[in-house]
């Protein structure tokens, strides 16, 4: 495994290291990270560990890499990210996810405002984004395609994790929260309905690989209550943004 120093390093050199530790092995690890942006941006082929807290930005368009960190995350996590995964064992800031076209994004706590914003999913391509904790507002905002996994973990007792105007503009996608009770989202532009058997295999492979990243009870989480959250195809967003 290559290990770089980044204390005292912009992202631009960062960057630079990464691609020439990639270039004799694809297992690296990253210490002393402090806040520097982009890092991993357009990554592909390569294992990258990173210790400390990245700045906003980590593993844009992210294409078929591994990027671990192994603490918190800031704004704008795999934003635009084509493919491969991010596992953040911490929470995350705002829009985790924006615009994310392909790829996994697992985070063992929180996302802040506006995570999954502008999602979408192309042919093979379902970008997916499976979050341990309770979520901010305007989750899924204008999401076009892909799946957000909200578990609730540490939650179960207290109110629903979701915050304000979830899935405001949504018009493709969906999105699957582990509760008790249904989400009380008032419009006509969503269906709200708990979980059958067919969703719950839909997304029971990315529970799996939540709990066995971050330990957790497989069994206990996916025996649990589920709810799905879609457009009404009969009164969709999409006529706001489209011809007809």
């Amino acid at each position: 495994m290559m290990e770089i120093n980044a204390k005292g390093l912009e992202h631009r050199e960062i960057n630079l290291e990464i691609k020439a530790c990639a270039i004799k092995d694809r297992d690296i690890n990253i210490k002393e990270v402090m806040g520097q942006r982009f890092i991993g941006s357009a990554l592909s082929k390569t294992n990258l560990t990173i210790n400390g807290v990245p700045g906003n930005a980590v593993g844009a368009y992210l294409d078929g890499a591994k990027i671990i960190i192994n603490e918190n995350a800031q704004d704008a996590t795999g934003d635009t990210m084509n493919d491969g995964e991010i596992i953040i064992h911490g929470s995350s800031g705002d829009a985790t996810g924006y615009a994310m076209r392909g790829g996994t994004i697992y985070v063992k706590g929180d996302v802040g405002y506006r995570a999954g914003i502008h999602m979408k999913a192309y042919k093979d391509k379902k970008p997916t984004i499976v979050i341990g904790g309770k979520t901010g507002s305007f989750l899924g905002e204008y999401q076009a395609g892909g799946n957000i996994i909200i578990l609730g973990l540490g939650y179960e007792k207290g109110n629903i994790p979701l915050g304000n105007f979830c899935a405001t503009g949504m018009h493709g996608g969906k999105i699957f929260l582990r509760t008790e009770n249904p989400p009380q989202i008032e419009t006509d532009k969503l269906i709200i309905k708990e979980a059958d058997t067919k969703d719950i295999n839909e997304i029971k492979e990315y529970i799996k690989k939540f709990s066995s990243y971050f330990d957790k009870d497989y069994d206990k989480i996916i025996k649990s209550k589920y709810y799905v959250i879609i457009p009404n195809t009969k009164s969709p967003y999409k006529q706001l943004y489209t011809n007809h």
